[in-house]
């Protein structure tokens, strides 16, 4: 065998070994594809959202019918994507095993990104963002200094189990009296009730109840605290979701839709007369 005739042999192995692995990667890829949640999405019809109650991210109006961000923003995914929406409300501290154990498609509940539920779940891009806040009632707290007087077996904190303030509450004020709630009206209850000295929860929650109960209420501090960036959560190992969520997100923010949805939500209260008085 001549050395033309050698070499020719040789290329047509070569192309026949990446024509091989190109068809394997092709059906890996498939295979990936087809297992994706957005599959499941679009054979039934049906967008499947985990979510809690929390003002003014998601809230029942006097109708009983669910309005708020969170509800803007799924309804609108569902409807990008050409399905319907539906909402499956959520105890908190139980939305990440409900996803895991399949009880919906992803989590759209203003989700604060931390390492710790990264373990768990993926995130997608940040859709916004948010820090906390602080309201406490004047007859109990008014004459404390915020944060070192408040740091003492003297004081209780309430917060929403499973939220991210739970878990700021116990690093830095790891004296202080911690009392969890499912529901946060629960929250807003006991600090109006003077059953608690402060509540700490994401913005602009405590400061929407400072503005309606000034008489009862204050804010120790006007500082936002530990800033953060709410995203999407999916279950892990769906690349195609992860894709999808976040260009949707990345799409939504450059045309501006996010934002004016999130300052109508935020920035003030428009709203307010579609939901119930506390």
């Amino acid at each position: 065998m001549n050395r033309r005739i050698l070499m020719g042999a040789f290329a047509g192995i070569a192309l026949a070994g990446m024509t091989a692995t190109a068809a394997v990667a092709q059906e890996a890829q498939q295979a990936l594809s087809s297992e994706s949640v957005i599959e499941t999405i679009k054979q039934n019809g049906v967008l499947r959202v985990g979510m809690s109650t929390f003002v003014p991210w998601a809230m029942r109006n006097k109708e009983g019918e669910l309005i708020g961000f969170e509800i803007d923003v799924a309804t609108q995914l569902a409807e990008d994507m050409g399905v319907e929406v539906e909402f499956v409300p959520t105890a908190w501290d139980g939305i990440i095993p409900a996803l895991l154990a399949g009880k919906f498609d992803v989590i759209i509940g203003g989700m604060t990104i931390t390492p710790e539920r990264n373990l768990t779940v993926n995130f997608t891009a940040p859709y916004a963002h948010s820090s906390l806040g602080v309201m406490a009632n004047k007859e109990l707290a008014e004459g404390l200094n915020w944060p070192d007087d408040f740091d003492s077996s003297d004081v209780t904190f309430v917060c929403r189990r499973g939220a991210t303030p739970c878990s700021y509450i116990e690093a830095k004020f790891p004296k202080a009296t911690l009392r969890q709630f499912d529901d946060q009206s629960q929250t807003t209850q006991e600090v109006m009730n003077g059953n608690a000295h402060v509540l700490m929860g994401s913005q602009p929650l405590p400061n929407f109840m400072i503005y309606d109960n000034p008489e009862v209420l204050f804010a120790p501090t006007d500082e936002g605290i530990d800033p953060g960036n709410e995203a999407f959560a999916v279950r892990k190992g769906d690349p195609d979701a992860l894709n999808y969520f976040s260009n949707w997100i990345l799409l939504k923010k450059s045309s501006g839709w996010l934002q004016e949805r999130h300052d109508f939500w935020f920035g003030g209260r428009p709203w307010a007369d579609q939901v119930a008085e506390n």
